[in-house]
């Protein structure tokens, strides 16, 4: 299948990590934690890095907060983490950064929410000082509008141009026109003050799905700012995860969006590598990008009704994704590599030979025999009590004769 038509951006250096562009996709995600204590905000960024986070926001809100961005940034490199961190500003992101350069410095990126700051007023100088900082220190900066925060005045000046239109629009496609002018007018401004196009990032959040896919495919079409992509609030548990998708996946098949996050609202004591983890599969079932060896299992029916081939899925598709940040180092290509784990003898064998190694586990009054296929064909019949270890054995050993070693030199 043809690889699908991404919209052109300009291309912009976060840190090292290049967006947009012809560059890959970016995922990114955003701590939780009070950002001023700085060892539970390592920990959290440390498993985001970890889980396949290539851009880490941390909410930069307060003093204690700005003094520990590079406490922070340390920490991380001394732990060899090399992940850009991007600072969250609202209200009064002008004050810090010009109080703590240490903060603007370590910083890789500002996130700026023109609703929050003085764009649009008579005077916009908390505005502009952020941007000068920015380019002071060569940053790029996200200008990130959220309907949520959306400038007041400018959204009256065009509910009132639009009541005394010919044909007036309902309010809420001109709330949506007015997030896109938004965007488009600070990123205007931020050039007057000097910031470059290759240093400038657009978003426009909502939170509804069909006014995400309104609102980031007319700014597609007016503008070639690299542009970040996820709903403002999707929510918890299978309704933010159903709704990402939904959203995300309409956008990046038409080629818009150069990166992404699920802002997943975590449950209690959750992870918060969920909303990583749902991006990379967002962009791997689209086959724009590879992250980990893809499971293949039934959803299990009346033929099998042992649980044993669910519990064995799982137990590989966890070993994968912990085995990833080790292969990853040592061999090119693994990540598409396709597994599969079948329930019963109707798809088992054949699914078993589309992948490149799968195993088809014995159905209600099948033989107990466990048939393992490498790359079409019967390599092995499995049986007894360690099926699991076995196949993992004989998965390592696949891995090994067939994605190339790196060179030691990139071995880490």
């Amino acid at each position: 299948m043809a690889a699908l038509a991404r919209r052109r951006s300009v291309a912009v250096d976060v840190g090292g990590v290049k967006v947009g562009g012809d560059n890959p996709i970016v995922v990114q995600s955003m701590t939780n934690t009070d950002t001023a204590d700085t060892p539970s905000t390592v920990n959290q960024v440390m498993a985001l890095a970890q889980a396949g986070s290539e851009l880490v926001r941390v909410t930069v809100n307060n003093d204690e907060a700005a003094v520990a961005v590079p406490k922070i940034c340390e920490t991380l490199y001394k732990f060899g983490v090399r992940v850009p961190i991007v600072g969250d500003f609202h209200y009064n992101g002008h004050l810090l950064l010009k109080k703590y350069p240490d903060c603007a410095r370590a910083l890789a990126k500002y996130r700026i929410n023109p609703g929050n700051v003085n764009i649009g007023k008579k005077h916009d100088d908390n505005f502009r000082t952020m941007i000068e900082t920015a380019v002071h220190y060569d940053r790029p900066v996200r200008i990130g509008v959220n309907w949520g925060s959306l400038d007041s005045q400018l959204l009256t000046r065009m509910m009132d141009e639009n009541n005394q239109a010919a044909e007036p629009l309902d309010a809420k496609t001109v709330t949506m026109n007015a997030i896109v002018v938004s965007a488009l007018e600070s990123a205007a401004a931020a050039e007057r003050y000097g910031l470059g196009r290759d240093k400038i990032i657009i978003s426009a959040k909502v939170s509804g799905v069909q006014d995400l896919i309104y609102v980031y495919r007319k700014l597609a079409r007016e503008c070639d700012y690299a542009l970040h992509v996820g709903l403002t609030e999707a929510g918890l548990g299978a309704k933010g995860i159903v709704a990402t998708t939904a959203g995300l996946a309409v956008l990046l098949q038409e080629g818009i969006g150069d990166t992404i996050r699920a802002s997943l609202t975590p449950l209690p004591n959750g992870d918060r590598t969920e909303e990583v983890v749902v991006c990379q599969q967002i962009l791997q079932s689209l086959e724009l990008r590879s992250f980990t060896p893809q499971v293949t299992a039934c959803p299990g029916c009346g033929r099998t009704t042992s649980t044993f081939f669910q519990d064995m899925a799982d137990q590989i598709q966890t070993y994968l994704r912990e085995q990833m940040p080790v292969w990853k180092t040592r061999h090119t290509g693994v990540e598409e590599m396709r597994v599969a784990v079948m329930g019963c003898i109707v798809n088992g064998p054949g699914e078993s030979k589309h992948a490149n190694i799968g195993i088809s586990l014995p159905g209600t009054f099948e033989e107990p025999v466990a048939p393992v296929y490498v790359d079409g064909k019967l390599s092995i019949t499995l049986r007894g009590d360690h099926i699991v270890a076995e196949f993992i054995e004989i998965l390592n050993k696949y891995v090994e004769r067939t994605y190339s070693a790196l060179p030691e030199a990139a071995v880490v």
